[in-house]
């Protein structure tokens, strides 16, 4: 009997051992290096400058404008891209070189005419001559995404009156080629010249 017992604390012996001596196999954590997007230096949309000629009021004027990225304005941003936002620089030049008007825009003066969006994150995208209306020289203006490969933009209505007070409104028919015939009273009034 003890040759017995002696067996069966030999047999629990030796399995309680085998359990502890198990390996235990290292399991395989696979892991990714987190990316890290750096923010690249704001980019530029592009300088430029243009100059026109215009017959306004029987007289002869220049009509200057001057886009530049300011690195002193706040950046905009759109999706994962930083852009510097705009000054625009607006003059208009009497035959005789005197100055008409003179001022510089950035998108803090059509901030009235902006929703939130456009307000925070959009740039000003440009203003340019468009027509004379009503004795006035009427220019289009834009803020939106500063991506030029994007055409989100709200457009606006800027209007010189022959003293020089600057008048905005938000535009709202984009056709400008419609506008002879229409029945839309704000694209009458401005097909008026009244020169």
């Amino acid at each position: 009997m003890k040759k017995i017992l002696s067996l069966v604390g030999l047999v629990l012996l030796s399995g309680a051992l085998a359990g502890c001596k198990s390996e235990k196999k290292p399991k395989d954590i696979i892991t990714h290096k987190p990316i890290i997007v750096k923010a690249g230096k704001p980019q530029k949309m592009g300088d430029y400058e243009q100059s026109r000629q215009i017959e306004w009021l029987g007289n002869t004027y220049t009509v200057e404008v001057s886009f530049k990225a300011d690195p002193a304005l706040p950046i905009v941003e759109d999706g994962s891209q930083r852009f510097y936002d705009n000054r625009i620089s607006l003059r208009i030049v009497r035959k005789d070189g005197t100055e008409f008007f003179s001022k510089t825009f950035t998108k803090a003066d059509f901030e009235p005419y902006l929703n939130s969006d456009y307000g925070r994150d959009g740039a000003l995208l440009g203003i340019v001559f468009d027509r004379i209306a009503a004795g006035q020289l009427v220019f289009a203006a834009s803020v939106g995404s500063p991506d030029k490969s994007s055409d989100e933009f709200i457009p606006l209505v800027m209007k010189i009156s022959r003293f020089g007070e600057v008048s905005i409104r938000e535009d709202s028919q984009l056709d400008v080629n419609m506008r002879e015939g229409s029945s839309d009273p704000i694209a009458a009034e401005d097909d008026d010249d009244g020169v």
